[in-house]
């Protein structure tokens, strides 16, 4: 009997990739057993799925840093998303991984991103006596939440790359411990891009917007990597992967200089930008926004809440669901609905 394309497709990988990246015939599995798609290999299948999910189409109105921005060039969550996606595949066809295992952890690592950007993950964090991290939400959309509440059921490759991409304000993009960084070379590119893609068009955003001027940028670090995102991101993308091509491909790897000066640039920036006074200044409306809806829906939880969620894991688990999974113009509009008295209409009715 012949082999199906998906075999095909499945020894191909064996013949093309390099000796460290993953397999998707090797891959540890899924949660539950499915039967195995005729033409799509697993990381493929994975890739796809999450592409097709209500929550990766909710980024597209979910905030990067700019709440609302009126311009048509300012990015939004799903945009970072798209960018994360290519430079991470880049640097995996170039170090000879499996680039839709890359694709697919960087498609999915931002799906529990809050509405508001940073600052409504703060606001929900604070809230919720459970706590709440976007990268945790991410794997919850994944695992339960999408498709009525059966989950997308991916590989194991791919949730635990979403799991342990987050590195957080002064977490390391590459050389951070094995606890917490992903298990495959693959989820490590997929980190790396994201500090990659934010840090450089966050840049950008930030000074189109007017919040920061090209000058003040840190002066060796723009130096060393370039005057522009573009060049910036290509002597990046060129470090780390001559850097881990040197080291053997054990890990993903920067030098030195090259790391050092893109912590700088992540540093200037949450000092400059996303701690900045004029840019965050709508963001205390948004605090608002946030609490105001989470008392709302758990008083009344049969109207918003999944009801199935509030008997097994208690209401403030399903008022996170929501309010994480909202977009930013939805919080409003429905923050509009349920605190804004609405104008009386007269209807020329006489009363005698």
């Amino acid at each position: 009997m012949s082999a199906s394309i998906r075999e095909q497709l499945e020894q191909r990988e064996r013949e093309i990739l390099g000796r460290q990246a993953s397999t998707s015939a090797t891959s540890k599995g899924r949660v539950r057993a499915e039967p195995e798609d005729p033409i799509r290999p697993a990381f493929q299948r994975d890739r796809d799925r999450i592409i097709h999910t209500k929550a990766f189409r909710r980024l597209k109105h979910k905030t990067q840093v700019f709440f609302s921005p009126t311009g048509d060039h300012y990015r939004t969550r799903l945009t970072h998303t798209l960018e994360v996606a290519q430079i991470a595949r880049t640097i995996a066809k170039v170090l000879r991984l499996h680039e839709e295992l890359t694709e697919a952890i960087a498609l999915g690592h931002d799906l529990g991103h809050t509405p508001f950007g940073h600052a409504g993950e703060r606001v929900l964090s604070g809230l919720a006596p459970v706590g709440f991290n976007h990268y945790e939400q991410s794997l919850r959309i994944v695992d339960v939440l999408e498709n009525d509440r059966q989950g997308l059921n991916l590989t194991w490759e791919v949730r635990d790359g979403i799991a342990r991409h987050s590195k957080g304000k002064h977490g390391l993009p590459v050389g951070a411990p094995p606890e917490h960084r992903a298990s495959t070379i693959e989820g490590q590119v997929a980190r790396v891009a994201d500090i990659v893609a934010y840090v450089n068009h966050d840049i950008d955003d930030a000074v189109r917007a007017g919040i920061i001027g090209e000058a003040s940028l840190p002066k060796e670090a723009v130096e060393l990597l370039g005057p522009s995102s573009s060049t910036r991101i290509g002597a990046l993308v060129t470090d780390v992967v001559h850097q881990s091509l040197d080291g053997g491909l054990s890990e993903i790897r920067m030098s030195d200089p090259v790391l050092h000066a893109l912590i700088d640039l992540r540093s200037y920036l949450f000092d400059a930008v996303y701690e900045n006074e004029v840019a965050t200044a709508e963001f205390g409306k948004a605090s608002g926004i946030l609490g105001g809806l989470w008392e709302k829906v758990r008083q009344r939880p049969e109207e918003f809440l999944d009801l199935r969620t509030v008997e097994h894991e208690g209401a403030d688990v399903a008022a996170l669901d929501f309010l994480a999974g909202m977009t930013d113009r939805y919080a409003v509009r429905l923050f509009e609905q349920l605190f804004i008295p609405k104008p009386w209409v007269e209807t020329g009715r006489r009363f005698d």
